[in-house]
């Protein structure tokens, strides 16, 4: 059995912008890998770098105060290195991003189907426009939404935000991607419609053999999709591993608190839902050594030092974490009643 394609190696991505307040390292040094048919899931509360991360793999991040360092090579092409015109030809037909935000991604005055024949045109003119809008068409019957033929005429505001987001996947699509990256695909969208948006997403790994990049926030979105999980926490990546290894065998005292803090449906709450205490640090002046520590209860002497993301399992060693615990003792550690999380007195909503 081969060994699957290796689409995209991120090593050592450093993000940092020049600010008047002074310079902010938003990714502080970020290494993994996606190989094809592969959804990777990027977890992490807001500010952890997650969408700073996959945008400058796009070239989004871009400007005069921007400072980049690493690599990220897709196709024997270095991404970070790459000139904006190189990223051009990269940008919605080799890799495609599908954003965050589904009620104001689409422009408002140009219709659905005229959006979606430019992509497919920009990168293959040879294309006909009539072509084009079979394409379209095909596309939006492909993410399930209805009356296609007549609707590829409607404009954005004429869709709801589920169905707008399925035109950006349909957009995504347009040019058979290799990689797609969905930044937050599911948020502020009805739970049924979440459940949609991640059954075209799988199809599309399945169908094609697309890598997927999911960033979220939503630890119930990712067990429902993901083969591999890196956790974020103040720009780097505290813990790296599969679903199993992430869910059943987590390392990283962060990671027992995004745990924690989810609702259990399958269980009785008699208490009240745990929080992680505190708040992330500023990334103009992070703490000394382990960026969690002055939130983590289990913190000691050693945790001044920066741990290395390392696997500290012998029995696994692709589940690198960055914590000094000895891995016995994490697990006592994490146990808080009768499931994993953070222990810690702060509480949220009743």
């Amino acid at each position: 059995m081969t060994a699957p394609e290796t689409l995209l190696q991120v090593e050592d991505l450093r993000v940092s912008f020049a600010t008047e307040e002074g310079v902010v390292r938003a990714v502080d040094g970020i290494t993994f890998t996606v190989q094809a048919g592969e959804v990777l899931a990027i977890v992490g509360e807001s500010g952890s770098g997650k969408s700073v991360s996959v945008m400058t793999l796009m070239g989004l991040t871009r400007g005069q105060n921007a400072r980049f360092e690493g690599k990220a090579m897709f196709d024997g092409r270095d991404l970070i290195a790459a000139s904006d015109a190189e990223l051009r030809k990269v940008r919605g037909a080799a890799i495609a991003m599908v954003f965050q935000d589904p009620m104001s991604s689409l422009d408002p005055v140009y219709r659905i189907g005229a959006q979606i024949i430019e992509q497919i045109r920009v990168h293959e003119p040879k294309v006909s426009k009539a072509q084009a809008l079979d394409r379209a068409v095909d596309l939006m019957e492909r993410v399930g939404i209805p009356r296609a033929r007549d609707r590829v005429r409607s404009y954005p505001h004429e869709f709801s935000g589920g169905m707008r987001q399925r035109v950006m996947i349909a957009m995504a699509l347009a040019n058979s991607p290799k990689l797609l990256i969905a930044d937050e695909p599911t948020t502020a969208l009805a739970v049924p419609i979440q459940a949609q948006i991640l059954d075209e997403l799988r199809r599309l790994r399945d169908q094609t053999g697309a890598g997927i990049i999911l960033v979220t926030h939503d630890l119930g979105v990712v067990a429902d999709i993901a083969d591999r999980i890196a956790v974020m926490y103040a720009g780097r990546i505290v813990e790296q591993g599969t679903l199993e290894d992430l869910f059943y065998d987590p390392q990283h005292p962060y990671t027992w608190g995004l745990l924690g803090s989810i609702t259990r449906v399958d269980r009785n709450r008699a208490g009240k839902l745990p929080a992680i205490p505190g708040q992330p640090p500023s990334l103009l002046a992070p703490p000394e050594g382990c960026h969690f520590r002055p939130r983590c209860p289990h913190a000691f002497d050693r945790c001044t030092e920066l741990p290395e993301l390392v696997s500290r399992l012998p029995e696994a060693p692709e589940h690198p974490d960055r914590c000094w615990l000895e891995p016995e003792r994490k697990r006592t550690l994490r146990q808080v009643g009768d499931q994993i999380g953070l222990a810690t007195g702060e509480t949220v909503i009743s």
